[in-house]
């Protein structure tokens, strides 16, 4: 099963080039599984404030059986987990016990496909940081998980067979080819297979996030992870598709494009 969206549905810059300009922000999710065909969804706004029951609740009540949701998880379960002045490791125990609670009603609707859990640059791999992964997959008990590394001091066999024990996906990135930034590598280390696309602009360290993800993929450059998605998808339950470049509704265009190769490579 592969299944392609995008990361996030609500921009005002997709009025007038994904939307029609006279959408209301209530009505775009129908319109993005309706009108667009998606039928997953990258949930990134938990990532910025932890999401509530109803808020979540409220989006599964708008989408069709079948159709399914990551969750991000909240920037204080990845992000801010040192106390800079001490420089010691925070307890973030009480955020995942609210934020696993948020996700109930997409685990009662069967609409939860899992939580993907992405680490800044400055995450590096060693023993403390191996422990705490372990423990987020504790927290999150029998939820699936997916991680994204940033930093491509990741990119060694030791994580790959860290992630197969703890039955923890590995998410598979494009992003500017950059020395210091993890490089497309795909793998699949859990009965999920993740592809996160968040374009090739160069200037990702020097500009702001609002133009770090402006790029869309030419055709071409989508044809060459078509073998990649089809090899990935053979060796999991489900294979999970997003786009990222959600700047201008380019993630939109290049996820229906993907969706349409995908079609044609099986016909």
């Amino acid at each position: 099963m592969i299944k392609i969206g995008t990361s996030g549905f609500s921009f005002a810059d997709w009025k007038g080039t994904v939307y029609p300009l006279s959408i209301r922000e209530k009505d775009m999710l129908t319109f993005y599984e309706k009108e667009l065909g998606f039928n997953v969804l990258e949930v990134n706004f938990t990532y910025y404030t932890l999401p509530s029951q109803k808020s979540l609740a409220a989006m599964s009540q708008k989408t069709s059986d079948g159709f399914e949701f990551v969750v991000k998880s909240f920037k204080g379960m990845t992000h801010e987990i040192w106390d800079k002045k001490t420089v010691t490791r925070l307890d973030p125990q009480e955020i995942f016990k609210k934020f696993k609670g948020s996700l109930i009603p997409l685990l009662e609707d069967r609409k939860l496909a899992c939580v993907l859990a992405q680490f800044p640059y400055g995450f590096f791999p060693n023993r403390e940081n191996l422990d705490y992964l372990g423990r987020f997959k504790e927290e999150m008990t029998d939820i699936p998980l997916v991680m994204e590394f940033r930093n491509k001091a990741w990119l060694k066999e030791q994580t790959f067979q860290f992630l197969e024990k703890n039955e923890i996906g590995f998410c598979v990135v494009d992003e500017p080819k950059l020395s210091q930034l993890m490089p497309y590598q795909p793998r699949a280390t859990s009965e999920i297979g993740y592809f996160r696309f968040h374009g090739r602009n160069s200037n990702w360290f020097n500009v702001p996030t609002s133009v770090r993800y402006d790029y869309l993929y030419r055709e071409e450059e989508l044809k060459e992870f078509i073998p990649d998605i089809k090899d990935i998808s053979k060796k999991t339950v489900k294979t999970l598709v997003f786009f990222n470049n959600c700047h201008a509704g380019s993630a939109a265009k290049n996820a229906a494009q993907m969706a349409r190769l995908l079609i044609k490579r099986q016909s």
